[in-house]
């Protein structure tokens, strides 16, 4: 009995130890993930900052200079909405600071008529201060003007009815804050402080194609190894790519606006040119990569036959983004990248040919497409770049496979359209 009391207490004690090992061995892995996601969010955080420096500086220097502009050249005493116009109108119009300039001034114009009348036919107070606010939007809305006039209406009435009982002529300044700030805003953008509108390009698109490039190879990875759950975390990552497409898309219009109004920054119209049309190709290409990795996913639950072309063009892929990107950086022509995408479709005729199911021939054909795209992207036309891929396509496919004479197996059926 004491024999059988003691292996019954080493058992317990083996098995606390072991407890031990296992709790241990999953907070260690719950503190690596923490780790990895820490570092990950301040990655991110970072980018942001860096994004949005040149923009801040803009803001700082145009709500400065505006203030003394209004204060001590045009002798204004308080010129509050100066700096708030410029900050205004550089901050929230990114692509957009000519209109929203005029904007600006039209919202200012409307709250001021409204608030003007309304203030002399009812007075001032809390219940006219609602009815001139809804006055204000119900009127802008109605002549059909955009939210940042709305916006600006509702705004400077609010500050007619509650400023102008205690500060006289309070219209003309605010007339000419909003000028002066929207004006001096322009300045700032277009001469004093032109942000390089490749640079801000090239940050903005950095984190689309690298959510491509790195979801294109985590599928390649999960076709090799049949991983159905890391193909399934890379499509839903790369559906959530809303945020780098828009700010890939505002970069853009901000590029091109800065192109269009700051004199020192006109010899970079043709480059900007280039990628804004990209932007285009490039949405397509993630949307089809999507597809690909919905089929790669359906592919592994089925059990279909992966051939070892099949990963090796996905991979092709995602290096022919990186190749993109790396060669809009630095301005060079993107032979590179185009030679990766025609290589990806030779590898994806290959796997065609040693035969696939039909999941694999959607891969396959969402290989091409996604190609096309990037092709198109890198500034050949749409005619041309379907040319390529299937002239690559189809010999490979020769290439690799046996003759008419040589071949007693049934043909695969017709090689996929691009689409």
């Amino acid at each position: 009995m004491a024999r059988d009391r003691r292996q019954s207490l080493l058992r317990r004690a083996v098995g606390r130890d072991r407890g031990a090992d296992i709790d241990g061995a999953r907070i260690a892995d719950a503190v690596e993930k923490l780790r990895h996601h820490g570092k990950a969010t301040l990655h991110d955080r970072l980018h942001r900052v860096r994004m949005a420096l040149g923009l801040a500086v803009q803001a700082g220097l145009a709500a400065g200079l505006s203030w003394l502009a209004a204060h001590e050249l045009l002798g204004n005493p308080e010129p509050v909405f100066a700096p708030i116009s410029a900050v205004g109108t550089l901050a929230a119009s990114v692509g957009q600071r000519l209109r929203r300039t005029v904007e600006l001034i039209a919202g200012v114009a409307v709250g001021v008529a409204v608030g003007d009348f309304l203030i002399y036919l009812v007075g001032t107070g809390a219940w006219q201060l609602g009815l001139v606010v809804t006055a204000a939007i119900v009127l802008t809305i109605f002549a059909g003007a955009s939210v940042a006039i709305v916006i600006q209406a509702a705004a400077t009435a609010v500050l007619i009815v509650t400023l102008s009982p205690s500060t006289a002529n309070l219209e003309i300044p605010r007339f000419v804050d909003a000028f002066v700030g929207g004006g001096i805003a322009l300045l700032v953008t277009a001469v004093l402080l032109p942000l390089n509108p490749l640079r801000v390009l090239n940050r903005a698109a950095r984190p689309a194609l690298d959510l491509l490039a790195a979801q294109l190879d985590s599928a390649a990875d999960a076709l090799r190894e049949r991983d159905r759950d890391k193909a399934q975390r890379a499509l839903d990552r790369l559906r959530n790519n809303q945020e780098e497409l828009t700010a890939f898309t505002e970069a853009i219009e901000g590029a091109k606006e800065t192109a269009t109004i700051s004199p020192a920054r006109w010899h970079r119209r043709d480059e900007l040119t280039h990628y804004a049309e990209a932007a285009e190709p490039i949405d397509r290409a993630m949307r089809n990569a999507g597809t690909l990795i919905r089929r790669a996913v359906t592919l592994i639950e089925d059990e279909e036959p992966v051939p070892e072309p099949m990963p090796d063009a996905t991979a092709h892929l995602a290096e022919s983004v990186r190749l993109l990107k790396h060669e809009f950086a630095v301005g060079e022509e993107p032979e590179k990248a185009r030679e990766r995408a025609l290589r990806a479709v030779s590898e994806a005729g290959r796997a065609y040919a040693e035969g696939v199911g039909f999941s694999g021939s959607v891969v396959i054909a969402q290989v091409r497409t996604t190609a096309s795209d990037l092709m198109v992207a890198s500034g050949i036309s749409q005619e041309e770049a379907n040319r390529l891929v299937r002239q690559s396509f189809g010999d490979q496919e020769r290439l690799s496979g046996p003759t008419a004479q040589e071949d007693t197996a049934p043909k695969p059926p017709a090689a996929p359209p691009l689409g």
